[in-house]
């Protein structure tokens, strides 16, 4: 089994898109606090620590995948998948990547 390093590319700013919306925003409405951009995780087993319980359930099918050693094909480059959490209203975008020892 290989590691995987999960990078956070974008923590997304409420502010940036809610006025377009049909949304009330309420006080709990910010940037996630659990991440910031470039942020790195290295996986070698189980969910690490400190790491958002739900985006960890959203992102887990690619670190599978990826430790395992399959690829995705609609990624030119093999090892890598770029994902998000489900939390639309504050939502984190995270890149993980096979690491090859």
């Amino acid at each position: 089994m290989s590691k995987v390093k999960i990078t956070v590319l974008k923590v997304a700013d409420p502010d940036e898109f809610l006025d377009e919306y049909p949304v009330e925003k309420l006080d709990w409405m910010v940037k996630c606090p659990y991440y910031t951009e470039g942020q790195e995780f290295i996986i070698e087993k189980g969910m690490p620590e400190g790491f958002c319980e739900s985006a960890w359930r959203t992102i887990y099918t690619s670190v599978d995948v990826l430790k395992n050693g399959g690829n995705f094909p609609y990624f030119k480059e093999k090892g890598i998948s770029i994902t998000c959490c489900n939390d639309g209203l504050r939502p984190v975008a995270f890149k993980v990547e096979r690491i090859e020892e």
